[in-house]
């Protein structure tokens, strides 16, 4: 088995405490509550062994395994559990060790299960939304080169941060110091190695100062490399909470920054966010030195611990944090932001859709806005919890810590190298009056990709606009609408340009009633079918605002095939695509009685072309037209 892994300790900090079911069970509770995993995991064992085995034993003996990651005994566990009750959280993690075990499609039945006994939990819901999102994370290339830095050690190492020519990381390989007795290494302390020409690095040594016989955390410089943020425990300032079970001491982490004088650092000062009550950790300064991002488990929060972001002052203080919301943060644990220099956020999180135990994700960040979240892909992200994630967006150069398997330490840190280039593009859409040429407030803006999957729908402001990020090299398809005018769209074809811009042009809609007709985009069809598509609905749209805004207007819907099949299979074509193009408009709210269909087979084609048409030739004879019977408003 691995041994503990620092960062998951730390985690834990906070406190994770097991109700005793029983005196049977108070020795292997007290081990656990003191978060002697692997003693308590013995002694649940013996109680089963002893034939004193039931859904509670079964269940904290998962959760031994569970806290440090031995997802094969975790998943026998967790499924013992789950033989006599169905815990919706148990099922969870039961999906999660299966997947880290390999087991895709047995995690997915139990995330299903899980999404149906909790339907607005934010892991249902991304779940139900994308229920094959597995494949599609390890179908998306290598897009990094990741390599075991030999500067980690026997104990735990964690972060990378590069700056000046020094790495910095968080280890527990001072032997001298005081060991923490959740998993008998020695605290954390801050360490810096200097880069060699040659890319390598020195072994590390404690930096001055900032350390404390307690743990210290990750750190982030401010730009000019004078101010140190960094995390520290909260027994510094001794500030604790005894458990009355275990009668351990529980701190809380805090953040300290620290200013360099004469080329050494300062003790370290608390910072305003701190507080007893709850933790804050993992800073991360933006690239402008304005913004300060971090993890906390304050109150109010989406999740376990949630990333925030805060402003820096011009005088060095920080201003009030502000949860960076749904589409980062999750009912589960968002922890170790990071900002590249081209803006964007990478952070670790285990409630998102991922691989492995917590995986790294990014999300561009525009303007104070977030776009898509996405999964970083393999090699980053395994099987195992992989965290703390920076990368020089110049020279795709970076790190990322893992406790995955064959590593030197419980956790380690490791070089990265982009190989693929992860990019988003600023889809901006501007909707204008065809005619004057005047911006048009309030349309709405639908974004689409070429499988059909939607982004979103927008309205536009009060410049007539509305922005999506969207990834590089997307197909997508706009459509715009608003009341009074003909609906409208266009394409985007695939770029990784940083912005794209598009005008959609909307016509009044009067424009399309002609003398006898109204001229709608051809409804097309597909071969041999009737239903309406996504795209007949966003034309037939258009008939259904017109026939609301001129009430006198009746229609007969006249439906074309193309010429394979029979005369009388096509006449019967024909009818039922009438009907059902009638059917769409009624159901939009148009009395039946001001809409008919009329089937007219293969009768009347647009190229007489026989047998010998090409596909595109068919497609244009399977058509409908929309004519005006009574209450033409041009007569």
């Amino acid at each position: 088995m691995k041994k503990y892994s620092s960062i998951l300790i730390i985690i834990l900090a906070t406190g994770l405490f097991a109700n005793a079911q029983s005196s049977s069970t108070k020795r292997a509770d007290k081990l656990f509550s003191k978060f002697k995993f692997v003693d308590a995991a013995t002694s649940y064992e013996k109680l089963i062994t002893k034939g004193e085995g039931d859904e509670y034993i079964y269940s904290q003996l998962a959760e031994c395994y569970y806290n440090v990651f031995n997802s094969k005994d975790a998943e026998k566990w967790y499924a013992k559990a789950l033989e006599t009750s169905e815990v919706p959280e148990t099922i969870y993690k039961y999906s999660q060790m299966l997947k880290a075990n390999g087991k895709y499609e047995a995690s997915n039945i139990q995330m299903a299960k899980f999404a149906s006994m909790r339907p607005a939990d934010h892991r249902s819901i991304a779940f139900v939304d994308n229920p094959n999102y597995l494949p599609k994370i390890l179908e998306k290339g290598k897009k990094f080169n990741v390599q075991e830095l030999e500067i980690n050690s026997e104990y735990s190492d964690f972060g990378g941060t590069l700056k000046d020519g020094k790495l910095y990381i968080s280890s527990s390989r001072n032997e001298s110091g005081k060991k923490y007795g959740w998993n008998e290494e020695p605290f954390l302390d801050v360490f810096s190695s200097t880069k060699n020409n040659d890319g390598s690095f020195l072994t590390p040594v404690a930096v001055e100062s900032i350390n404390t016989k307690y743990h210290e955390g990750i750190v982030s410089f401010s730009p000019d490399g004078k101010t140190l943020y960094f995390s520290r425990e909260s027994y510094f300032d001794k500030i604790f909470e005894r458990d009355s079970l275990s009668r351990n001491k529980y701190s809380v982490l805090s953040l300290y920054k620290a200013t360099k004088e004469l080329g050494v650092w300062s003790e370290g000062e608390g910072l305003s966010l701190n507080s007893e009550n709850y933790s804050v950790k993992n800073p991360a300064v933006s690239p402008d030195g304005k913004v300060l991002y971090f993890s906390s488990d304050m109150a109010g929060g989406l999740g376990k611990f949630d990333i925030y972001s805060a402003p820096i002052n011009d005088d060095g203080t920080v201003g009030k944090p502000t949860n960076l919301g749904q589409k980062v943060n999750t009912e589960a644990q968002e922890m170790f932001p990071f900002i590249s220099s081209d803006n964007t956020l990478y952070f670790s999180s285990n409630g998102h859709l991922g691989v492995g135990g917590m995986d790294v994700f990014f999300a561009k960040l525009v303007d104070g806005k977030v776009g898509p979240v996405r999964n970083v892909g393999i090699p980053v992200n395994g099987n195992a919890d992989d965290f703390a994630f920076s990368l020089d967006s110049e020279t795709g150069d970076g790190f990322v810590s893992s406790n995955r398997e064959g590593g030197t330490g419980s956790d380690d840190v490791y070089a990265v190298k982009v190989l693929q280039p992860i990019c988003d593009v600023m889809v901006t859409i501007i909707v204008k009056d065809s005619e004057s040429g005047e911006i048009l407030v309030g349309s709405s803006v639908n974004v689409t990709d070429s499988e059909g999957n939607i982004f979103g729908t927008k309205l536009t402001s009060d410049k007539g606009k509305v922005e999506y990020i969207i990834e590089c090299n997307t197909q997508l398809y706009l459509t715009a609408s608003m009341d009074e005018y003909e609906s409208s769209s266009a394409n985007i074809d695939e770029t990784s340009e940083e912005e794209a811009f598009v005008e959609i042009l909307l016509d009044p809609i009067d424009e399309i009633i002609l003398a006898n007709k109204v001229a709608l985009n051809p409804i097309y069809f597909d071969y041999d079918k009737s239903n309406i598509t996504a795209k007949a609905a966003f034309e037939l749209d258009k008939l259904v605002q017109l026939m609301k805004k001129y009430e006198s207007i009746i229609i007969r819907a006249e439906s074309h095939t193309d010429s394979r099949g029979s005369a009388k299979y096509n006449q019967g074509l024909s009818e039922r695509r009438a009907l059902t193009t009638a059917q769409y408009v009624i159901s939009q709210g148009i009395d039946s009685s001001r809409i008919n269909g009329a089937g007219m087979g293969e009768a009347m084609p647009v190229n007489d072309c026989g047998t010998k048409c090409t596909e595109e030739e068919h497609q244009m004879n399977r058509r409908s037209e929309f004519i005006i019977l009574e209450g033409n408003p041009n007569n």
